[in-house]
C-alpha cells in the first residue's frame, strides 16, 4: 500500500475540501446534460443508426484514418459539415477534447503566440502544453486586454503569427464572446481566430450553425463543433481552410495515431445535421424554455442568467454547493455542483443546463425547490 500512499493522500485532500469527483448514474429530471435539443434519445437518430447498420456501416473503424480506418461515412460527414457550416474543409475527431488538443498542439508554430481567454476550455490549455507556440491569457471577454497582451509580446520581440483562442459560448457562465471585435483584432494582427463552438452548435445561428456562422469560411478562422452536446451523438470536427486541414491530417498526433471515430457515429451525425435544418422548432422550444427559466429562476440568490441555455447559480463555498445539489437530487432534480478548479476560487455553483428533456413545469418545480432549500432564500 505504501506505493499508493501519495495518491491516497491527494484524494483525501480533495475529499476534505469537498472537491472529490465521483461518477454518478443519471437520475432525476435532467438539468445537467448538454443534450440541449433533446436529440440523444430521439427517434430520428435511433432510426438513422438502425438504417446505417442495415446498410452495413460498421460499428468500429478498426484502425486510424491513415491506415484502414477511413470510411466513406467519415468523408460524407466531413463534406456535409463543411457545406453546412460554410467552411472550405472539415476534419472529424473522436471528441471535442481531442480536436482542441490537436489544433493547438499542431497549427500554431514555434515563435507564434496563442493569446487565449482566461476561461477557455481545459483542452485548449492541454493542447498548448503539447505545442511549441508561446501563450498568454487575457481577461475574460476583453478584446482590449487581448490587444495589450499581443502588444506586450511584440514589444518583447515577438515576431511570429498571432492566434486568438476563445469559446463562442462559455460552458460555466453561459455568456457569449465578443466575436466581431476579436475577429477584427485577428485581422489587424494578420493572425488567426480559433472559435470553440461546443455549446453554441445546434442552438444559435442560422439552422444552428453557431455564433461564429458569419465568420466561417474566412481564411483566418478555425472553428470547432462538437457532436456530443446539442447534436446528441459524439465526436467533433474542425472546420478550416483546406490547407490547414491537410496540415492536421499530416501533423496532428491526436489524428494520426488515434483509431478513427466509429463510422456509425459519423452516420448518426449526418442525420443530426439534417435534423437541425428540418426541425427549427427544437431551437424555438429551447429559446422559450430559456425565457421561462430566466423569469422563474433569474431572481434567485446567486442566479446569473446570460440569455442562453446555461444558467449558473453562484453559491460560493464548495461544501455549500455540494450540499445544495445533494438536497435537490433527493427531490428528484439532477443539478450538479461545479467547483474549482473548473471555476475560479470562491465561485462554486450549480450549473443549470436547460434542455428539451425538461418542461416549463419542471422548471417551476425546480424554482420552488431552490427557494425552499437554499438558505439565502429564507
Amino acid at each position: 500500500m505504501t506505493r499508493l500512499a501519495a495518491y491516497a493522500a491527494q484524494l483525501d485532500a480533495l475529499a476534505s475540501r469537498e472537491r472529490m469527483r465521483r461518477r454518478r448514474a443519471p437520475a432525476g429530471l435532467d438539468f445537467t446534460s448538454n443534450d440541449y435539443l433533446g436529440l440523444a434519445a430521439s427517434a430520428r437518430l435511433r432510426a438513422a443508426v438502425a438504417d446505417a447498420l442495415a446498410r452495413g456501416v460498421p460499428v468500429g473503424a478498426g484502425g486510424s484514418r491513415l491506415l484502414r480506418g477511413n470510411h466513406p461515412e467519415h468523408e460524407r460527414l466531413e463534406a456535409e459539415a463543411a457545406a453546412f457550416f460554410g467552411a472550405e474543409s472539415s476534419l472529424l475527431f473522436g471528441s471535442g477534447y481531442a480536436a482542441n488538443a490537436a489544433v493547438f498542439a499542431t497549427l500554431p508554430q514555434r515563435g507564434d503566440l496563442v493569446v487565449h481567454d482566461e476561461w477557455v476550455h481545459a483542452s485548449v490549455h492541454d493542447g498548448l502544453r503539447l505545442g511549441r507556440a508561446e501563450r498568454a491569457a487575457f481577461r475574460h471577454n476583453d478584446p482590449d486586454d487581448a490587444r495589450r497582451a499581443i502588444g506586450g509580446w511584440r514589444a518583447r520581440g515577438g515576431r511570429g503569427r498571432v492566434w486568438i483562442a476563445v469559446e463562442s459560448l462559455y460552458s460555466m457562465d453561459g455568456d457569449r464572446a465578443p466575436l466581431a471585435a476579436l475577429a477584427a483584432l485577428a485581422d489587424a494582427q494578420d493572425g488567426f481566430l480559433v472559435v470553440d463552438e461546443a455549446h453554441a452548435t445546434g442552438v444559435f445561428g442560422p439552422d444552428g450553425r453557431g455564433l461564429a456562422s458569419a465568420l466561417e469560411g474566412r481564411e483566418n478562422v478555425v472553428a470547432l463543433h462538437t457532436g456530443g452536446k446539442a447534436l446528441g451523438v459524439g465526436g467533433a470536427w474542425v472546420n478550416a481552410p483546406r490547407l490547414l486541414v491537410e496540415f492536421l491530417v499530416n501533423r496532428a498526433r491526436p489524428f494520426v495515431f488515434a483509431t478513427a471515430p466509429p463510422p456509425i457515429v459519423a452516420a448518426a451525425l449526418r442525420e443530426a445535421l439534417t435534423i437541425l435544418r428540418q426541425e427549427p422548432q427544437r431551437r424555438e422550444q429551447l429559446r422559450a424554455l430559456v425565457a421561462h427559466a430566466e423569469a422563474r429562476l433569474g431572481g434567485l440568490p446567486g442566479a446569473a442568467p446570460a440569455g442562453t441555455q446555461i444558467l449558473p447559480l453562484l453559491v460560493g463555498e464548495d461544501g455549500a454547493a455540494v450540499r445544495l445539489a445533494s438536497a435537490l437530487a433527493e427531490r428528484g432534480f439532477d443539478v450538479r455542483a461545479i467547483r474549482p478548479p473548473t471555476v475560479p476560487e470562491g465561485t462554486a455553483r450549480l450549473r443549470i443546463s436547460l434542455n428539451l428533456n425538461v418542461s416549463d413545469t419542471d422548471v417551476d418545480a425546480l424554482a420552488t425547490a431552490l427557494r425552499e432549500l437554499d438558505p439565502r432564500s429564507a
